[in-house]
This record gives structure tokens, C-alpha cells and sequence, in this order.
């Protein structure tokens, strides 16, 4: 019964969601506000005709409040997905990047410093695709600056049961 209930959610607030932010729902709302513009005199701008426009738009946003809500919780969640995907499948990606939606944002702050100084070790050497991985960027950025042109870097991983990655050993060898 509740998947039921919570299908019949999902599709109700997509299709209300989707019908809002089109341009027919805006030409409806503009034309209702209209009406009671218009109406105003009618009602001599009486605290009932005040009320009727008040009270319906707070109602409204109230209930679309929830709806973009749910709305928004959906597409983030599919775009978290897709980015997941998009991390597993290349291989130059650190997997430690799945799933960090999940990290409080003082833990998302130390990994935007570790990316700045990626950032900062590529833009002195001019080739942003020598380092790419928080797990190596130190190391690696030691070991290009004493290597000798031959000399390349292996990195691999094991995955743990539940598929996190963990730098096992960092090899060095020649070509």
C-alpha cells in the first residue's frame, strides 16, 4: 500500500512540476491575477476580495513547496547517479569520489582543498593532465620533478567488499 501511495506521489508531482514551469501555467496564473485585479472594483476592494487572492496563493505555495522539493530530490539523486557512473568508469578518476553527496560539508571542504591544490600543481607545470588524483597528487608531483623522462608511475588499487577503492601500492618503472 505505501509503494502504492508513494508511485502515485512521485507521478502526481512530476506531472504537476512539469505542467507549473510551463509557459500555459504561467499564462493561467497571470490571467487569474488579472481577473482579480479587475474584479476589484467590482467587490469595492473590500478585505474579502483581499483575502480570496491571499489566502489562494499562499496555499498554492505551500503544497509547491513540497512538490519542487520532491522534484528536486529526484533529479539530484539521478544526477549524483550519473556522475557515480561517470567516475567509475574512467579510469583516470579517483573513486573515491562516488558517493560523496554523503559527506558532512566541513569533510566536502577538505576535498575542495585538495582539488585546489591539484589545481594549483598542474596550472605550474602547465599540463593539467599530469596530476588528477587526490590519492597521488603529492607523491606524484615529487616524483616528476626528480624523474628522469623513462620513468613512469603505476597506481593500483584493491576494492574493498563494499567496492571503495584503497591506494594499495604506488610502483615506479621504466619503459
Amino acid at each position: 500500500m505505501k509503494k502504492n501511495a508513494d508511485n502515485f506521489f512521485e507521478q502526481i508531482s512530476t506531472k504537476i512540476t512539469t505542467w507549473t514551469g510551463s509557459p500555459v501555467a504561467f499564462g493561467v496564473a497571470f490571467f487569474i491575477v488579472l481577473a482579480w485585479i479587475i474584479s476589484g472594483p467590482i467587490f469595492n476592494y473590500s478585505d474579502t476580495w483581499q483575502l480570496v487572492i491571499n489566502t489562494g496563493t499562499t496555499i498554492i505555495t505551500f503544497l509547491m513547496v513540497f512538490l519542487i522539493q520532491k522534484s528536486q530530490n529526484k533529479d539530484s539523486k539521478a544526477i549524483q547517479l550519473k556522475l557515480n557512473e561517470l567516475i567509475a568508469a574512467s579510469r583516470h578518476a579517483s573513486n573515491r569520489m562516488v558517493d560523496i553527496e554523503d559527506l558532512t560539508e566541513s569533510e566536502l571542504d577538505v576535498l575542495h582543498k585538495y582539488y585546489q591544490k591539484i589545481s594549483d600543481i598542474s596550472e605550474a607545470e602547465d599540463d593539467i593532465h599530469k596530476s588528477h588524483s587526490i590519492d597521488a597528487a603529492e607523491d606524484l608531483q615529487k616524483e616528476k620533478s626528480t624523474q628522469k623522462p623513462l620513468v613512469k608511475r603505476k597506481v593500483s588499487a584493491k576494492v574493498t567488499p563494499k567496492s571503495k577503492p584503497i591506494p594499495d601500492q604506488v610502483k615506479k618503472s621504466s619503459s
